[in-house]
């Protein structure tokens, strides 16, 4: 799974959320660090208001939350999900020995990206896109 600093990064970078079932996601309190919700109809569902979306926690299994706004929570994209952003920049994944490597091509430049976790590797590689798109 993606690590929340790279989430957050990819956030301030300007990636945009549209929740959907299957999606991971933080809450933006000291509390829930090292909680992982994940949006499903059955429990988490997103709802569009006036006033902004939330995610709106059904039944029980949350008790002690209500709903919160789209804002407050940070995105954990999946590793498909990263691999899908890069679109066509994306090259290929090897993994090494104790690292995963991304490869993709920006502006007729070959770059690789880095870490032990290939999520990590994906979103080093699409903060890298969005930062040229700026």
């Amino acid at each position: 799974m993606i690590s929340t600093e790279l989430a957050s990064a990819l956030r301030k970078a300007g990636l945009t959320w549209h929740p959907k079932s299957g999606d991971r996601f933080q809450l933006d309190e000291p509390e829930f660090d090292a909680d992982v919700f994940t949006v499903s109809e059955m429990t988490v569902e997103p709802r569009d208001y006036p006033t902004g979306k939330i995610l709106s926690f059904n039944g029980t299994t949350e008790w002690a939350l209500d709903s919160v706004a789209q804002d407050d929570a940070l995105w954990l994209p999946r590793e498909d999900q990263l691999r899908e952003m890069l679109r066509a920049t994306f090259r290929g994944l090897r993994r090494l020995a104790d690292t995963h490597e991304v490869e993709i091509e920006l502006g007729g430049r070959r770059l690789v990206f880095s870490h032990p976790e290939p999520a990590d590797a994906y979103a080093l590689a699409l903060l890298e896109l969005l930062r040229g798109l700026e």
